[in-house]
């Protein structure tokens, strides 16, 4: 099966860092995630990404044991899953990192801007170049709040024209910018090799049933996001699978219903509390670890860095859990957890 093929209508949880309370590497909590995700029926894994937090680039012995486990772990519970490395860095850091992810077993590379001196579009494509090289790539538009850099159209029609760029993420959490990466691909001569995936975890349902059609010299493209690649699909990981299937199916049929929309009113209203929305994504990464620490996932919501859950961001997470267990797969986790943190 094609690259593309395995990309488009993917479910690809990004993967979360398990830490002890001692601050270090927790095999058994980190094996369990990526049990929780293979037996909820994810496409793929995403590890090295922000949701497994940046700050594990700098220890590249400790990145290669999180990246070996999770290989690892996912191939033992069975299943053809698509691996995916987060690299960073410069030029030279990303293609190290691209390398290791190759040995490792994993199969493309989402191109963070993270630690990208200076992350202008020229150094960015020449970098994206290079890392294509060793492994298939997936641009990536990361939201500013977090430390993205603004990108025009010229920028992801240059991109697209690398032959090695089999998809793109779109997730500056912006509907403006959002069009322009869509609208840049819809015009692109690879419009229908390159697959469109949504990062924009405050616009699942719309992203994923939204058709962005350009006017062009053989007639009307239309682009369709089909899958994603999320840190809100960290959490809810089934439910999330059961959604892309529903969206599909109804951007397909163009019969949109309402209560799908309602649906994704809800996720939005679920990401606000895990992403820590109302204090500017201060603890959008500790937030996701702490919904799984009260599922029974993990234990800590601790992170190498500095971020720390807000005040009152672990109750505003418990009340979207109580409120929407089954968007949070609690009765499966429930049901699984011990097994899997076996």
């Amino acid at each position: 099966m094609s690259l593309r093929t395995r990309l488009t209508g993917a479910t690809i949880p990004a993967h979360p860092l398990a830490l002890t309370p001692n601050g270090t590497l927790d095999e058994r909590s980190q094996r369990a995630l990526t049990r929780y995700y293979c037996a909820a029926g994810a496409t793929g894994l995403a590890v090295g990404v922000h949701t497994t937090q940046f700050e594990l680039h700098h220890d590249r012995g400790l990145l290669r044991d999180v990246m070996g486990l999770a290989a690892d772990t996912a191939a033992a519970a069975g299943g053809d899953r698509l691996l995916i490395a987060g690299v960073t860095g410069d030029t030279e850091h990303a293609v190290a990192e691209a390398t290791l992810a190759h040995e490792l077993g994993y199969e493309a590379v989402l191109l963070t801007s993270w630690g990208v001196p200076d992350p202008s579009p020229e150094r960015l494509l020449e970098r994206a170049a290079r890392v294509g090289e060793v492994l298939p790539t997936i641009g990536f538009y990361l939201q500013a709040a977090i430390g993205g850099p603004t990108l025009d159209g010229s920028f992801w029609s240059r991109l697209f024209d690398q032959p090695t760029v089999a998809a793109v993420k779109v997730a500056p959490f912006d509907r403006y910018r959002t069009s322009t990466v869509l609208r840049a691909l819809a015009a692109h001569d690879r419009w229908d090799d390159v697959v469109a995936l949504t990062g924009n975890d405050d616009a699942i349902v719309a992203d994923l049933v939204t058709p962005t059609r350009v006017a062009t010299a053989g007639g009307v493209r239309e682009v369709r996001v089909t899958g994603g690649l999320l840190g809100q699909w960290a959490v809810g990981t089934r439910a999330a699978v059961e959604l892309t299937a529903r969206a599909g199916a109804a951007a397909a049929s163009g019969q949109v219903d309402a209560d799908l929309l309602a649906l994704g009113a809800d996720l939005t209203r679920v990401n606000q509390a895990l992403f820590d929305v109302d204090h500017d994504f201060a603890g959008c990464v500790p937030g996701v670890n702490e919904l799984l620490r009260q599922l029974g996932l993990v234990d800590t919501a601790l992170t190498l860095g500095s971020d720390r859950l807000s005040p009152g961001q672990s109750e505003d997470i418990a009340a979207v859990l109580a409120e929407f267990p089954a968007l949070l797969d609690a009765a499966f986790v429930h049901e699984h957890v011990d097994a899997w943190r076996s």
